[in-house]
């Protein structure tokens, strides 16, 4: 139990800022927390799904959605949309799979990576504000916390890294029981939007598919900019889809 519960704030520390303490030695090894990514993200949505929780019912829809992104960035210091422009402007910007991985790897943001921050924070926006009441703007912020990072223990275990080097590299062994026991905590939550479970879930899943396959071809793999930007890309299909079954 004691380690399980390492591996558990070891995520938290991977995917969040939050306070953990200290680990002890010996350290779990990175890919032994990848089965807790998704009861990270849980508790990473904890904070956002308040402030949407509370705020829709006084403010503009929009406006309370974007003081819920808000949240969720100081809780995770924007780590995942950082793979996403990071990986905007590598596939965008280089002509050679070396050349992408370099451009992924320079701190400077670039036009496509600013272009896929900007739609990408207003298309979850957009999508949580057509929430039709509080209660469910938060248990839809819940559920895509959790399952958009259910599926990045299966990249990891089946997909190569990109690098020798670097933290995708390092949390390699996410083993397939890790990977599975994540990907269940990320199905499961759906539940909480109910009927549009299904429709979620296949919009994440697609989305997903189609993003590793693309780094596959282009990148030769994935790292930890391509997890980041697949966490953003189904987040994203899950909002998309959520406001498709809340229009229907």
């Amino acid at each position: 139990m004691r380690a399980r519960w390492d591996q558990f704030r070891l995520a938290v520390m991977l995917l969040t800022r939050l306070p953990v303490g200290r680990l002890r030695d010996p350290l779990p090894a990175m890919g032994s927390a990848a089965w807790a990514f998704p009861l990270a993200g849980l508790l990473a949505a904890a904070p956002p799904a308040a402030v949407i929780w509370l705020t829709l019912p006084h403010l503009p829809p929009l406006m309370a959605a974007l003081l819920a992104l808000m949240a969720g960035l100081l809780v995770t210091g924007g780590l995942h949309e950082d793979g996403l422009a990071d990986l905007a402007d590598g596939l965008g910007g280089g002509a050679t799979r070396a050349r992408k991985l370099e451009i992924m790897r320079d701190s400077r943001i670039g036009s496509y990576g600013g272009l896929a921050l900007v739609l990408g924070i207003g298309l979850r926006a957009t999508g949580l504000a057509a929430a039709p009441d509080a209660t469910t703007a938060a248990l839809a912020v819940l559920a895509l916390g959790a399952a958009s990072r259910g599926g990045l223990p299966l990249i990891l275990t089946f997909q190569p890294p990109a690098r020798d080097d670097g933290l995708g590299a390092s949390a390699r062994s996410a083993g397939r029981l890790g990977a599975l026991a994540a990907l269940g905590f990320g199905v499961v939550a759906l539940v909480l939007v109910g009927h549009a479970a299904l429709a979620t879930g296949a919009a994440i899943a697609l989305a997903g598919a189609a993003l590793t396959a693309l780094c596959q071809r282009q990148l030769g793999g994935y790292s930890g900019d391509t997890l980041g930007a697949t966490q953003q890309i189904c987040e994203i299909a899950g909002w998309v889809a959520l406001a498709a079954c809340w229009n229907a």
